[in-house]
């Protein structure tokens, strides 16, 4: 039997755990999300709800998997025995599946952009012809199953590598590239003439939009983004080991998710503003205003090519996170079935996926409650999975650990420990029922 991998280095368990939580909560979704709610404001209030209550959700799933030293549902039974905790692995086992069954949709969207950015086929199309083509991608049957198949034998090919070899092999490649094409990208949109509209739009405060909504709405993304709730920082920190300072590490990976955040928007709105768009265009953003943005740019060719890489990249180091999730409840404790386990799950999310990828095409009509089956994964997972999930992590590392574990856990000051208590037993759980509530009221 092999033994339980580790990470090599903690530079590498942050890279990874950084990489699941920046994906497209902080490339798609933040930019369209300020775009909408104002601004300076949402992203204030975004940044203050990672830090209250995102951080200690995250501090908690790092405290559980690192305690546990084994998948979410084994490391749930080892700290609570004989009781129904282990549900919540279970929980981030149904709902990273499924997340990631319309999750690899969208990254099979962007494989169909790269490559038509290498074939140099999204230059002088104007600004109708981007739109037309969105729509035409996402409503071929052939392309985006195919694309959504070559998206999925990515990630299953890297998880199936197992943590040293695949994911953080992988993770410490992909997030310093993601971070170079950002900044490339950042000083070109920042150096446009008129791009200091955008700035002023991030940073000068608007505030009629300090209102109820907008907290919640960016509450929302917080947690979104952090990719807390489905057990995944849980499987990570598993693979920890026991001298690094769970603290330390957490806060890096906040950090970098805000600062990744950030620069999303200081590389799309300057150019929003600069090329006279408007910044609240919603979720085609990225895949129809950004195209037309390039395309108007010197070399705007080859900056397309690195924005979709770097979309592909942000991608991916979330898409293998869910699936190892799965994987490794699978696996258990043996650890030879690791490669046979990841390509088995990764088939079947594929095949769960199929109705996901047509759902703009053959299967547009709406499947449940007036939803397309994609959009109707998205509200599930999104609106009630992972509020679900946070919560319960939330009660079991406030009410069920001891304090004296959690002191050791986290190798910090008692009143360190004493302020992420009350924040994880008090604070987090009334803020993620008013987004569970807010968001069922908004689905259905």
């Amino acid at each position: 039997m092999e033994k339980r991998e580790q990470w090599t280095s903690k530079i590498g368990f942050i890279l990874a755990a950084a990489g699941s939580a920046i994906g497209l909560g902080a490339i798609w979704k933040f930019p369209y999300e300020t775009g909408s709610n104002g601004g300076s404001v949402f992203i204030l209030m975004f940044i203050v709800s990672t830090i209250a209550i995102g951080l200690p959700v995250l501090l908690a799933e790092f405290v559980i998997g690192r305690r546990g030293q084994a998948d979410a549902v084994t490391s749930l039974k080892k700290q609570a025995p004989g009781k129904k905790w282990f549900l919540i692995g279970w929980s981030g086992f149904f709902f990273s599946f499924m997340i990631l069954s319309f999750y690899s949709v969208v990254g099979g969207w962007i494989l169909s952009y790269l490559g038509r950015s290498l074939l140099l086929q999204l230059s002088n199309l104007g600004d109708n012809a981007f739109a037309e083509l969105f729509n035409g991608i996402i409503g071929n049957p052939l392309e985006v199953l195919l694309a959504q198949a070559v998206f999925m034998f990515l990630t299953i090919w890297i998880v199936q590598g197992g943590v040293q070899a695949g994911i953080e092999r992988a993770s410490k490649i992909m997030m310093p590239a993601l971070l170079i094409f950002f900044v490339v990208l950042m000083i070109r949109s920042l150096t446009l003439d008129g791009a200091m509209a955008g700035v002023e739009f991030m940073f000068v405060p608007d505030w009629s939009f300090f209102n109820f909504e907008t907290a919640l709405t960016a509450l929302g993304q917080a947690f979104f983004s952090l990719s807390v709730g489905v057990a995944g920082m849980i499987t990570y920190a598993s693979y920890l080991d026991k001298s690094e300072n769970l603290t330390r590490s957490a806060l890096s990976v906040v950090s970098l998710n805000i600062i990744i955040s950030i620069m999303a928007g200081l590389i799309i709105f300057p150019a929003v503003f600069a090329l006279g768009y408007s910044p609240d265009q919603g979720p085609g953003l990225v895949f129809i205003i950004l195209p037309a943005i390039f395309d108007q740019l010197f070399m705007g060719e080859f900056l397309i090519i690195i924005f979709f890489i770097l979309m592909l990249f942000a991608t991916l180091t979330s898409s293998i996170a869910m699936l190892e999730i799965v994987v490794s409840i699978g696996v258990k404790d043996k650890f030879e079935r690791r490669r046979k386990i990841a390509w088995l799950y990764g088939l079947m999310i594929f095949l769960v996926g199929i109705p996901s990828a047509l759902s703009f095409g053959v299967m547009s009509e709406p499947f449940l409650f007036g939803y397309t089956f994609f959009d109707f994964v998205d509200v599930l997972t999104s609106k009630i999975g992972l509020p679900i999930g946070a919560l319960f992590i939330s009660l079991f590392a406030g009410y069920v650990l001891k304090k004296t574990d959690t002191q050791a856990e986290l190798s910090g000051a008692s009143t360190w420990v004493s302020i992420w208590s009350v924040l994880v037993r008090y604070v987090a759980p009334i803020a993620i029922v008013i987004v569970f509530i807010q968001g069922i009221i908004d689905a259905f």
